[in-house]
């Protein structure tokens, strides 16, 4: 059973070469827009591709040395920071997505700010990969 279970884990976000946000992405973007992040870390910045076939929109990159100052950017802001002052309001009135799906109680329940917190720690590590290894990193909604 102990075979099945570590065939079953999920690869640490420094040893992959893609990671997923879930359906965090629009609370993750909330945030880091609200604390003027320097990198558009969730769409991209640099235009990839103009085909809509990947999903939600088209798809973008971060050059090799934006994805260098996401690393450490995300690195020098702790989720704890980037939620501080948040009011949960704020995330229902900006209809940040999901507004009741994925986070089935709502933004207003308790710990519903945290529900994140796991997410932006892999993509921190997976950011802080990619720079180390000097790679763009494309992006897109799916």
């Amino acid at each position: 059973m102990a075979g099945l279970a570590e065939e079953e884990s999920e690869p640490a976000p420094t040893e992959v070469r893609h990671f997923s946000t879930y359906k965090t992405w629009d609370m993750l973007r909330f945030f880091l827009e609200r604390a003027e992040f320097p990198v558009n870390v969730i769409h991209g910045e640099e235009p990839f591709a103009e085909d809509e076939d990947w999903g939600y929109e088209p798809p973008r990159y971060l050059r090799p040395e934006r994805v260098r100052l996401a690393g450490e950017a995300l690195r020098a802001t702790t989720y704890t920071r980037l939620i501080s002052g948040v009011d949960p309001a704020e995330l229902t009135s900006a209809e940040v997505y999901p507004l009741a799906g994925a986070y089935p109680l709502g933004w207003s329940e308790p710990g519903a700010l945290e529900w994140a917190r796991h997410w932006y720690d892999g993509l921190t590590q997976f950011f802080e990969a990619a720079a180390r290894a000097n790679d763009a990193v494309l992006v897109w909604l799916d």
